[in-house]
């Protein structure tokens, strides 16, 4: 971690990673991954600029974070419907964890600031894990079967080119 100008503290590790995952996710995934790997990037620079524009830091809620992360859990949720993939659900679970931690601040403002940051970025490397787990998983379904199909749709017959299994 290195302090910027602002006093904000950088994780230059995990910026590395997520540039690694979303460069990794928009060459080699599907559309799913492309958005799920953007959708996290968004939101990941969204709460670093309120962060760096906020002072009062994990004090209390942090409305303007607790919004960022309702908005990406939806995107995700949004995603995980309309995908054909299994990691975009886990994904919108570990957000999930992450409104837990908004919730337990909200109803219990004796938690510790510490403990309140900690559980609001602790999913983030799981996530990114699970974004590129994904992309390498769409990448052998298409090695192994020619194609691998980005998205439902409830409303024609299936058209799976996909053996039965996991589809990560």
């Amino acid at each position: 971690m290195s302090n910027s100008g602002s006093g904000q503290a950088v994780n230059y590790f995990f910026v590395g990673l997520l540039s690694a995952c979303a460069i990794y996710a928009s060459v080699a995934g599907g559309w799913p991954e492309r958005v799920g790997a953007a959708s996290y990037a968004v939101s990941v620079a969204a709460t670093h600029v309120l962060l760096v524009t906020h002072t009062g830091r994990w004090h209390s809620i942090e409305l303007g974070v607790f919004t960022v992360d309702v908005l990406v859990f939806l995107a995700f949720i949004i995603l995980a419907l309309r995908a054909d993939r299994y990691w975009p659900i886990w994904v919108s679970a570990l957000l999930g964890l992450g409104l837990l931690g908004h919730l337990a601040r909200w109803a219990g403002p004796e938690v510790i600031p510490w403990a309140y940051a900690v559980i609001l970025t602790i999913w983030s490397y799981p996530i990114l894990a699970l974004i590129v787990i994904g992309t390498f998983n769409h990448r052998r379904r298409v090695a192994r079967f020619g194609a691998d199909r980005s998205w439902t749709n409830s409303s024609t017959p299936s058209d799976d080119k996909r053996g039965p299994g996991p589809n990560g």
